[in-house]
């Protein structure tokens, strides 16, 4: 018996009518915006200096950025939290002074030897934030910015306010190159590599961006938000102390102002990035870009010829207007 089909509502047969998503292009374009303002000034830089596309140059380029690299991937971990850390300038001269105190003698196990020191000694102030934030509960801000005296303190006890010179070759080799690639620029690849893979395929990732995006909710599922605090500050120290190992080889000495100031590009290089100073937001390709970008402008106002004064102007305006994004962001989001 055949169905009646006057019974049967011809839009049952008709084909289903496309859903139209609403682009909200401000929404894209203050996304973007950062991006658009990069290309832009590259362009710019390009026309007006042929030498800027050259491939030397965009060796510069990274070699500048990597030791901003590991400071600012150390960042995005403690951001992701909504935490701060502003000792890692301090840490950066502590831990170069350290490991340089070390590789004053010669061979090669003493020059692992300094390294590991180095290292250590960074992430030993990160596990020192990470206790006051998250056991005593002292906010971030305090707390690392009590480190970032104590650490400075330190580097210039155990220096004496003089560079520490007279360094063996075989530590100034962890600035030198690595079959034709620059040592400090595979340690960034590194960095970034392993943090992509740690924030994005396992539960401490998982976790990171929990505690950061809804505390309450992430202590209710288990998350350890001690452990998980802990953790976060201690890898910034650790970055911290890497880096500044491979400045000291880089300066062939260990100095302990080296890395004055550095905590403000590592923190503006992951705002701009898209890391939420809110926590629980952004990516570590994200901070890629920040970075990218700090060393670009840095790189192509040198080239310009442009006053540092006027350079420092340009920075902050990027920075303020990397977090104006980020919060109107928020706002629509909420």
């Amino acid at each position: 018996m055949q169905p009646d089909r006057a019974t049967i509502p011809s839009g049952d047969l008709a084909a289903p009518t496309p859903v139209r998503t609403r682009v909200d292009v401000r929404a894209l374009l203050l996304r973007y915006a950062l991006v658009i303002v990069l290309f832009v000034f590259v362009g710019v830089l390009g026309v007006s200096n042929a030498s800027f596309f050259t491939l030397s140059n965009f060796n510069v380029v990274l070699l500048q950025v990597s030791t901003n690299a590991l400071l600012a991937t150390g960042a995005t971990y403690v951001i992701l939290t909504g935490g701060i850390d502003l000792s890692v300038g301090s840490v950066v001269g502590m831990s170069g002074v350290v490991a340089a105190m070390v590789a004053q003698r010669d061979g090669l196990p003493w020059s692992t030897a300094a390294v590991a020191a180095g290292v250590a000694a960074g992430g030993a102030v990160g596990l020192l934030n990470g206790s006051l934030v998250a056991v005593a509960r002292v906010p971030a801000f305090v707390a690392t910015l009590g480190t970032m005296t104590i650490a400075l303190g330190i580097a210039y006890v155990l220096s004496d306010g003089q560079p520490i010179s007279g360094l063996s070759d075989a530590f100034l080799a962890v600035s030198d190159h690595f079959y034709g690639f620059p040592v400090p620029v595979l340690l960034m690849v590194a960095a970034v590599v392993v943090s992509w893979l740690l924030l994005s395929r396992t539960r401490l990732g998982l976790h990171i961006y929990a505690t950061g995006g809804n505390p309450q909710a992430a202590r209710v599922a288990g998350v350890n938000l001690r452990a998980i605090r802990l953790t976060v500050y201690t890898i910034s120290g650790l970055l911290a102390g890497l880096a500044g190992v491979v400045l000291a080889s880089r300066a062939t000495a260990g100095i302990a102002t080296t890395g004055t100031g550095y905590e403000l590009n590592a923190i503006a290089a992951a705002v701009i990035g898209g890391i939420s100073l809110m926590g629980g937001r952004g990516s570590i390709f994200g901070t890629v870009f920040g970075f990218m970008i700090i060393g670009v402008l840095d790189n192509g106002l040198n080239i310009l010829n442009v006053s540092p004064f006027y350079q420092l102007i340009i920075k902050g305006a990027i920075i303020i207007g990397a977090v104006f994004i980020d919060s109107t962001l928020n706002r629509k989001d909420d």
